[in-house]
């Protein structure tokens, strides 16, 4: 298998530098069940800041997978929802998720046996 091109790997990159982070992958997934206010987002996520929530769901506008809506209300609504295409990062999201739960306990084992072989 040949090794991948390095403008293949940086064009990789560049769009997996914002998918990779800590807070993208729990905010993606929850507005794969559908259109959420600011507010739901928020308290779905177990830990992550007013403005790392904002920051992350301007990233995910601008890299074009979720829409943002505001209503001209008092105090204002803002709605997020996933794109197309945001729908379609969901899928392999999804998969790696099921499969990092599935094999939990396999890297927790792996991790023990290389910390008893350092440690020794």
């Amino acid at each position: 298998m040949a090794a991948p091109s390095p403008g293949k790997c940086h064009k990789a990159n560049e769009v997996i530098a914002l998918i990779g982070d800590k807070w993208t992958v729990h905010i993606v997934m929850q507005l794969a069940t559908g259109k959420k206010r600011f507010s739901e987002i928020e308290r779905s996520v177990d830990g992550i800041s007013r403005k790392m929530l904002t920051t992350t769901l301007r990233g995910l506008e601008r890299d074009g997978y979720v829409t943002r809506e505001v209503f001209p209300t008092i105090p204002p609504r803002v709605e997020y929802e996933l794109t197309n295409f945001g729908r379609e990062l969901s899928c392999p999201l999804r998969a790696l998720g099921d499969w990092a739960a599935a094999n939990h306990d396999r890297v927790l084992a792996a991790r023990r046996a290389y910390d008893n072989r350092v440690e020794d």
